[in-house]
């Protein structure tokens, strides 16, 4: 066997450590992935139960740990990742596409990756402890919804923590 032959499969193994170090978050989704909530699972945030609350829920996953971090709403979810100290550690996120899943009890088959969803902030239904965030898989979806429900839609990038609680508006 020649040198380069030995080499290569040392140079291949190499390169796939090196990039395993630099997953995105579409390879992590393999691994990282929502779950079911459990009749017991409390909200990372707030520490209600999960399942006794109306609207869209949320998950995550940080950086470095295997542990899902469940929310009991998008709101709670968004308040937790958008804190300076968590924000750098978020890998993973997942909210439910609300068109999919009735609004009083979201199914868990529907969850989207969060980055790539629509929200609508300041509609008039309900989540758990009040306002939350409408999310949706389609932009003309949340326009729709927006539009019977009120509120205004926003890409994942434009949710602040101003908007979320209500100081900001648009």
């Amino acid at each position: 066997m020649t040198l380069s032959k030995k080499i290569r499969p040392l140079m291949v193994a190499i390169v796939l450590i090196i990039t395993a170090c630099g997953e995105s978050p579409s390879e992590l989704t393999l691994v990282q992935h929502a779950v079911k909530v459990e009749s017991g699972d409390e909200c990372h945030q707030c520490g209600m139960i999960i399942k006794h609350f109306p609207g869209p829920k949320g998950q995550l996953y940080q950086r470095g740990t295997e542990q899902v971090l469940k929310f009991c709403s998008t709101r709670d979810m968004f308040a937790y990742l958008l804190d300076p100290e968590h924000q750098h550690a978020i890998q993973t996120v997942y909210v439910h596409d609300m068109a999919q899943t009735s609004w009083d009890a979201p199914d868990d088959e529907f969850y989207i990756d969060a980055r790539q969803a629509w929200f609508v902030i300041g509609h008039r239904q309900q989540g758990a402890m009040g306002p939350t965030l409408a999310s949706f898989a389609e932009k003309e979806i949340a326009n729709r919804f927006a539009k019977e429900y009120g509120g205004t839609v926003l890409a994942f990038e434009a949710i602040t923590q101003a908007k979320i609680s209500g100081r900001e508006t648009k």
